[in-house]
């Protein structure tokens, strides 16, 4: 078994993150296409068809395929980036979140080597962490579970690094406790976990209650990592406030009135 690279790295930021990888000579880190921010000089960019994994470079030409599609399953670009020090000293990349949020540093080597996340998580991680793809056990948490049935995994022992909404929470559950969260908010998950959906009970509760029809019921032992803003839901509130709540006239008389009226105000 190969081990992957093994990286230092330094997050900066608060609400809008990045995070600085530190390469030694021949130290390489892959990233998704579009993450990228800045690199010293001498660190060599390539491109590579599916993760650079060793797992994805197996089985010739089909296994190949085989794993790089796998990714656009879980949304994500069917090549990757990898960036390598080939000077003589010590070399920094760093990476930027994509939205407002955090960016969570995962070990995997003291999670088991295995953490299963939501799609499109993924920012980058050490030469050798394998990125593929989870199936939801169970179909009906697969339809209704808020990240579809088909989830992201990422499995090695080296460092990976994704990007959550909002604020991230980090919770150990015991053997058989139980934690029930919205669909949209679930991060990450260590193996050990059981995903499952739960029915919110209750006709006025399915129809006002404003949480959707669904919890995600995750039950331990095993660490979870909870966003407090997904994506979606930053998506979902701007998408209805440019369809209802914009007015030209916003910086006038009536566009104030209006905004006392509707509450804005």
């Amino acid at each position: 078994m190969i081990s992957n690279h093994e990286i230092d790295y330094h997050i900066y930021g608060e609400e809008l993150q990045f995070v600085e990888i530190e390469l030694d000579p021949n130290e390489t880190v892959i990233g998704e296409p579009g993450g990228f921010m800045m690199m010293d000089n001498e660190i060599q960019m390539q491109t590579l068809f599916g993760d650079g994994s060793q797992q994805s470079q197996s089985g010739g030409l089909l296994g190949k395929l085989l794993n790089a599609g796998k990714r656009l399953l879980v949304g994500e670009n069917l090549f990757m980036t990898a960036f390598t020090n080939v000077g003589q000293g010590k070399k920094h990349i760093s990476f930027a979140a994509p939205y407002t949020g955090k960016i969570i540093a995962l070990d995997l080597s003291q999670h088991n080597g295995k953490i299963i996340a939501q799609k499109d998580a993924f920012l980058c991680a050490a030469k050798g962490v394998s990125i593929g793809i989870e199936f939801q056990r169970r179909l009906g948490t697969g339809i209704f579970g808020g990240e579809g049935f088909i989830m992201e995994k990422l499995e090695g022992d080296g460092m990976a690094f994704v990007h959550a909404g909002g604020y991230v929470i980090e919770k150990e559950l015991k053997p058989g406790e139980i934690l029930k969260i919205d669909t949209g908010c679930v991060v990450a998950y260590t193996a050990g976990v059981d995903f499952d959906i739960e029915f919110i009970r209750g006709i006025k509760n399915w129809m006002f209650g404003g949480e959707g029809l669904f919890f995600a019921v995750l039950r331990g032992p095993g660490k979870v990592w909870i966003q407090s803003l997904p994506i979606s839901r930053l998506a979902g509130r701007l998408q209805q406030y440019a369809a209802i709540g914009g007015r030209k006239e916003e910086g006038g008389i009536l566009g104030g009135l209006g905004n006392l009226l509707d509450g804005r105000e």
